[in-house]
């Protein structure tokens, strides 16, 4: 049985790779196309974990800062904290009083000690409750939540507009997830784009395989040969045409990953680039599976249409 099985791939492979040199060019870009296709792929998941560890690293930084009056009492004070500490997505809560807003601010400018010394001795600085967040997404949310606190809208130092009172960044943040999410759209779009054109010309190499054997496949069929015997060229040169292309994608990204990848560390080192090499096994791992499933499909799909067996 295990030479029977053993000689029928053989068969196979041996076939499939007649209906390469048979139709070359068609082949050729088959493969150049799941090449392309499983490299932007492959490209776009490792940008995905850039994206996800930048997000990660300045949602870690997102927070909210909450200026108070000088004449807010300790008892308002804790009462506002509690509320803000029951929100949901708050993951911490401090208190930073006038002197120590001063004495942060002076360790900030300590290059530039002349503008400390214009304050002649006056601390204009209000204290403030600063809020950590565990869901930086939320912020807009908690933020308003906040600010329509009525505890708060007593003592922060704008009660005509307690809004105002709030510092968070609003329009970094919200760029800074839109710019993301777009990033994400586009890939996944350009991605099934891909995915669509290695279908097509895969399905078109193996139709035009089936027509040159179109006066083999009716002898088979004459002699008795099983749908699955005279099926298997053809989706074996499809799996062929997608684990070559997968090869070229995996090698171009490991140059990527052995060389430009260091280099771009070096070269943006405030950039958290922490792609490890696990990851890129993964990566790699998935595109030989996205290959094989292309080619698989594309040679189902053209069977299905142009080979009746």
């Amino acid at each position: 049985m295990c030479t029977v099985v053993m000689s029928s791939l053989f068969y196979f492979f041996r076939e499939s790779l007649t209906g390469f040199s048979r139709n070359l060019s068609t082949t050729l870009g088959s493969i150049i196309t799941i090449f392309l296709s499983l490299l932007i792929i492959g490209l776009f998941c490792v940008l995905g974990f850039v994206v996800n560890n930048v997000v990660a690293s300045v949602e870690d930084q997102v927070s909210i800062t909450c200026y108070v009056a000088d004449d807010a009492t300790d008892a308002d004070i804790k009462t506002v904290e509690d509320y803000i500490s029951g929100l949901d997505g708050v993951e911490s809560v401090s208190f930073t009083t006038k002197d120590e807003a001063m004495e942060n601010f002076s360790k900030s400018m300590s290059s530039n000690t002349d503008i400390i010394g214009q304050l002649d001795g006056e601390n204009p600085l209000p204290a403030s409750i600063d809020v950590n967040l565990s869901e930086a997404q939320e912020v807009s949310t908690i933020a308003d939540a906040i600010a329509s606190n009525e505890t708060f809208a007593k003592i922060c130092d704008e009660p005509s507009d307690p809004s105002s009172s709030l510092q968070y960044g609003q329009k970094t943040v919200d760029k800074l997830f839109t710019l993301t999410n777009s990033i994400r759209y586009i890939g996944i779009g350009l991605i099934v784009l891909l995915v669509v054109v290695a279908f097509i010309f895969i399905s078109n190499s193996v139709r035009l395989a089936i027509l040159a054997r179109k006066r083999e496949i009716e002898i088979m069929r004459l002699v008795g040969a099983s749908n699955g015997f005279i099926r298997g060229p053809f989706l074996m040169e499809g799996a062929l045409h997608a684990i070559i292309g997968a090869g070229f994608a995996i090698a171009v990204l490991e140059v990527f990953h052995r060389v430009a990848l260091p280099r771009i560390s070096s070269a943006l080192p405030w950039l958290p680039i922490n792609v490890t090499d696990s990851t890129f096994i993964l990566v790699y791992l998935l595109l030989v599976v996205a290959g094989l499933l292309i080619g698989l499909l594309g040679s189902s799909f053209s069977m299905r249409r142009y080979l009746k067996v």
